[in-house]
């Protein structure tokens, strides 16, 4: 029996990870969305290792919010589900979380460097640079690793939702980019803009190491997006990156 999340959520979810392929973000199964109902104290997630051009509905795994364990489903969930948890929990604004290995965000991350900020592209979307992670000690790869995974993210933020909001992605130090946003298929969006500014960066900074851009036209770009103030987009109808 299905367990009792929000109409319309495993449906979401569905889209959002069959779309990881379309778009270019994974390689093989190198990727996951899920979606939480917080009402429900539960999310649905990718399962482990089951390919795209496979995965239905049915596969889709539920888990409780406040111990990871399986609410619903047959299969096991993606490993990567202690991660999502920890993220739900810190961070409040959260609906959903997109994992992939996309080429150039993992570059990034490989070479434990934040994606800067270096036009209005990526100021569109991240206040401030894509940030990455400290490496995991031992100690955190040996118990609990895909917990700590998140919680190297959420120390990282300093646990302040309000960060999370306003750069709505991290790079986990030699390993890659996580994403969220109120729903999963914002935080697939955000993937999308994350491995996009990041192919971006590596080209300008191959052109030119130093290529500061000036902040008040980076902030421009930002708030004309996002708080009180914004008038990008038009009532009533769906908003998509762009101009």
């Amino acid at each position: 029996m299905t367990a009792p999340v929000r109409a319309g959520l495993r449906q979401e979810v569905l889209d959002a990870n069959l779309a990881i392929p379309q778009v270019g973000l994974a390689t093989l199964t190198w990727g996951n969305v899920s979606g939480v109902d917080r009402e429900a104290g539960v999310f649905v997630i990718k399962p482990s290792g089951v390919p795209y051009e496979r995965l239905t509905i049915d596969h889709l795994v539920t888990v409780r919010l406040a111990d990871g364990t399986v609410a619903d489903g047959d299969l096991r969930p993606s490993t990567d589900t202690e991660t999502h948890r920890c993220l739900y929990l810190a961070f409040p604004s959260i609906g959903g979380v997109t994992h992939t290995h996309s080429t150039h965000a993992v570059a990034f991350a490989q070479a434990r460097r934040d994606i800067p900020v270096l036009g209005t592209t990526h100021a569109d979307t991240f206040n401030g640079p894509i940030p990455c992670t400290p490496d995991l000690t031992a100690e955190q790869c040996e118990k609990d690793y895909e917990y700590n995974t998140g919680r190297v993210i959420v120390d990282m933020l300093e646990e302040d939702d309000r960060k999370a909001v306003e750069v709505p992605g991290a790079l986990v130090a030699n390993h890659g980019p996580f994403t969220w946003g109120s729903t999963a298929r914002k935080s697939l969006e955000h993937a999308i803009i994350c491995e996009a500014v990041a192919d971006i960066a590596l080209h300008t900074l191959a052109l030119s190491p130093a290529a500061p851009p000036p902040p008040h036209l980076l902030n421009r770009h930002y708030t004309r997006k996002h708080g009180p103030d914004a008038y990008y987009g038009n009532p009533g109808m769906p908003a998509s990156p762009g101009t």
